[in-house]
């Protein structure tokens, strides 16, 4: 019976022996450095993606361990379920610990891309097309197929996408960037046009668009901003053509997808299309360009002035005159000896 007794307990103490054997092997490992067929190794996860596919993904992408010591970690941990999608790279010095922590917590590897204030569409797209880290999903869409993509269906894109700096995921499609592009141009017009200055002549956010589109390319000087839109909304007042060149040289360029180059010409401002602002009054059919902010600002909240003309200094200011005589003084002054003698009544830029 002694001698049982003895085997017993000598094989619980072989047993305890090696689990804390064991257990400080799986800490070791847990908390070791797995090595890296590269200096920088890079996955990308889909939403829905099951754990085990997870860790077999790593060890195909160039993490050296076992793909069953890893799926059995996450399973383990008990956070396997919290695993997010999204693109992550592991560097030299990566634990199956700290891998787990980063997939948990959504610690991705995020590119950017910036689109400019007054970009058109068209630029927006090259931008985006240039990103490496971005899926072309819209290369092989037209215009309007992307705007239905996106959720937009039967709108013009240009003007529908906020300028900013949008960080993204690695080799997700260019339609989430633009998606979230569309849906903060939305949030800030309806948010500037519930703000708007009571009488103005626009009669809806629609045409606060088009008109903040115009002030983006019109303005060389932020501080000049809400004066330029005061300017084109006392012509809107009274019924005088806006005459910017900018959307002239969109109906001759962008709005048909080709570049526009050189410098307008009388035959330019007397070929009628819905954007030239010279030959037909109000506002044009669609924005010209992507509006900030601040464009979105002025459009509704224009400074008031009497001005009814400006004219480009030369160093991105402006000088606004009340009446035809003044303005041409102006013109006189800064623009004679640097191009021909521009147009009577414009905003000449």
């Amino acid at each position: 019976m002694k001698a049982w007794r003895t085997v017993f307990l000598s094989l619980l103490i072989v047993l305890a022996a090696g689990t804390a054997v064991c257990a400080a092997a799986v800490w070791w490992w847990l908390n070791h450095p797995m090595p890296l067929i590269a200096a920088g190794v890079e996955l990308s996860i889909e939403s829905g993606t099951a754990p085990r596919e997870v860790a077999a993904g790593w060890v195909r992408a160039g993490v050296r361990a076992p793909p069953w010591a890893l799926y059995q970690w996450f399973r383990w941990s008990g956070q396997a379920r919290r695993i997010r999608a999204g693109s992550y790279a592991l560097e030299p010095g990566t634990t199956p610990r700290t891998l787990l922590a980063k997939m948990v917590q959504g610690d991705e590897a995020l590119e950017r891309v910036r689109l400019i204030e007054g970009w058109t569409f068209r630029q927006f797209r090259a931008e985006l097309a240039r990103a490496p880290q971005l899926k072309p999903a819209s290369a092989a869409l037209s215009d309007d197929q992307l705007m239905a993509a996106i959720g937009q269906p039967g709108l013009a894109p240009e003007g529908r996408f906020f300028p900013d700096t949008y960080l993204f995921s690695r080799g997700v499609s260019d339609l989430t960037v633009l998606k979230r592009a569309a849906m903060l141009q939305r949030q800030r017009l309806e948010s500037v046009w519930a703000a708007r200055a009571a009488g103005l002549p626009l009669q809806s956010a629609e045409q606060a668009l088009v008109l903040a589109s115009i002030i983006e390319k019109e303005t060389g000087l932020a501080a000049d901003r809400r004066k330029i839109a005061g300017v084109f909304i006392n012509r809107l007042r009274i019924g005088m053509p806006l005459q910017t060149d900018p959307s002239v040289i969109y109906g001759l360029s962008d709005a048909v997808g080709l570049a526009f180059g050189g410098k307008l010409r009388k035959r330019d401002l007397q070929a009628d299309t819905p954007f030239n602002t010279y030959t037909r009054a109000g506002l044009p059919p669609t924005p010209i360009a992507m509006p900030g902010l601040a464009s979105l600002r002025a459009a509704v909240q224009p400074e008031a002035t009497r001005a009814l003309y400006f004219v480009a200094r030369g160093d991105g200011s402006s000088v606004f005159s009340d009446d035809l005589a003044a303005h041409n003084r102006a013109v006189n002054q800064f623009q004679r000896a640097q191009r021909p003698p521009p147009k009577l009544g414009g905003t000449t830029r």
